[in-house]
């Protein structure tokens, strides 16, 4: 499964687990607009720590804006 793969399935996974209505997952959503909260995302985060071994969001200064964002954060941590 791609990093890609693995971040949209977690996200609808986790809205699914809390209730929550889940956007389109393209690119150019917003995540504030995805249909996660903040404990959602946390979430999110803590599975794909698991999933794929990675927590790129500990070393950003700004949080990513589009989904499209939030999976190339994650891709280029995965090249590292």
């Amino acid at each position: 499964m791609t990093t890609r793969s693995t971040i949209l399935l977690t996200i609808q996974k986790i809205g699914a687990a809390y209730g929550r209505d889940i956007a389109s997952l393209d690119d150019d959503v917003v995540l504030v607009d995805s249909g996660l909260d903040s404990l959602c995302f946390a979430v999110v985060v803590a599975h794909l720590e698991d999933e794929l071994g990675l927590d790129p969001l500990s070393s950003v200064a700004r949080f990513p804006v589009t989904i499209g964002d939030f999976i190339k954060l994650y891709e280029n941590s995965a090249k590292q």
